[in-house]
């Protein structure tokens, strides 16, 4: 397989893994993927402990970083700590979010409903953590929610690293790339996490000939929904150098997704998913669960804006998790996760290692279809 992406990258296989678990990073790299750590879960310290891993697993071999430093989030500009912004967070969102764990069997007082995870989000967060990067032997640094900030995309130049970032729509991808991005992941709806509108199949193509119109030679990957090699194969055909995916490592044994919401993915259908702002105040598709219906129903409060959403969500949930798993039947109703409607196809849990090989196989197997059909 040889691509743009894969010779930009130095990989067998244009095939690119988001993941929050270094596990999954190292087994897609060692496997002839390219893993990609996301980072911004982490505070610097724990982001030294989790590359210093990776590089003595992959031994040599190229992986990457993820941090989401969004242009738009609550206290941006204001340098504000953690606690000023837990401040902020309206007494009527924590009642709501009390009562729902109520409602579910789970006991909740109010004031211990909010709370941080992680390091808060800050002006200077994601330059932290940008220097722990680049003490590590990454070979592609990449950003959501928005252009990167001008200092990530010099500091990319200047360590000789390619940038890449993700859009949902063509003007978006324009942006970014008159911004100096090396590298456009083209995310469609169907994606888990946070994205847009329009569908990738629709999207891939249109990105790419509004690239090609610019004359720009920056790939395309594709990203949302893709789980399977013969969709990886599609991308490229539409226009894209390979695929960017997350979704479907999350039930891989590697990741660190709660074993009950892994269930939940096994068995879930394409229409089982949702996209919510009831996670992190940004819309982003995951698993349809009474969490996301209750966010969703007549009365509820109108969500956070980013960070502070997350901050009156990820305590409960994570608490929910750690219920689920121990046969909580009001915490599994509410679990949920950040997936994507290939969700639907990801019915057999498999190692990190054979998703790569399957994925190469399916997508050599699609390839000769397609050369078949000529030659017919």
């Amino acid at each position: 397989m040889k691509t743009d992406i894969c010779e930009l990258l130095g990989i067998e296989i244009p095939l690119l893994a988001f993941s929050h678990c270094r596990d999954v990073v190292a087994a897609v790299t060692n496997a002839g993927g390219f893993g990609v750590l996301g980072a911004s879960s982490h505070t610097a310290d724990e982001l030294e402990a989790e590359l210093a891993w990776i590089d003595d697993q992959v031994h040599g071999r190229p992986y990457g970083a993820d941090i989401v430093v969004a242009d738009k989030f609550e206290g941006k500009g204001e340098r504000l700590s953690g606690d000023q912004l837990l401040a902020r967070i309206p007494e009527q969102h924590k009642t709501f979010v009390a009562g729902v764990l109520t409602e579910h069997g789970i006991e909740a007082a109010h004031d211990e409903v909010a709370g941080i995870l992680g390091q808060a989000l800050s002006d200077d967060k994601g330059e932290q953590l940008l220097d722990v990067c680049f003490r590590h032997p990454i070979k592609l640094i990449a950003n959501a929610l928005g252009v990167p900030p001008q200092y990530m995309i010099d500091r990319a130049k200047s360590e000789g690293v390619p940038i890449a970032a993700l859009v949902g729509a063509k003007e978006h991808a324009l942006k970014q790339v008159r911004a100096g991005v090396d590298v456009i992941i083209a995310q469609g709806t169907e994606a888990g996490g946070h994205c847009g509108e329009v569908s990738t199949m629709v999207l891939v193509p249109e990105v790419a000939d509004a690239l090609r119109a610019e004359g720009s030679s920056v790939p395309v990957l594709a990203a949302g929904g893709i789980v399977t090699g013969r969709q990886m194969a599609a991308a490229v055909a539409l226009g894209a150098a390979g695929a960017w995916t997350g979704s479907v490592w999350l039930t891989t044994p590697e990741a660190e997704t709660a074993p009950h919401t892994v269930q939940k993915m096994l068995a879930a259908s394409s229409r089982d998913t949702v996209r919510s702002k009831g996670r992190t105040g940004k819309l982003s598709r995951q698993l349809k669960s009474a969490w996301t219906e209750a966010w969703a129903a007549e009365g509820a409060p109108s969500p956070l804006p980013m960070p502070m959403q997350s901050y009156i969500s990820e305590p409960s949930l994570r608490r929910i998790d750690a219920l689920a798993e121990r046969g909580d039947e009001g915490a599994q109703a509410l679990a949920t996760y950040w997936v994507g409607q290939g969700v639907g196809l990801m019915n057999r849990q498999k190692s990190s290692r054979d998703v790569v090989l399957e994925m190469a196989e399916d997508y050599l197997d699609a390839v000769e279809r397609l050369k078949t059909s000529l030659d017919g």
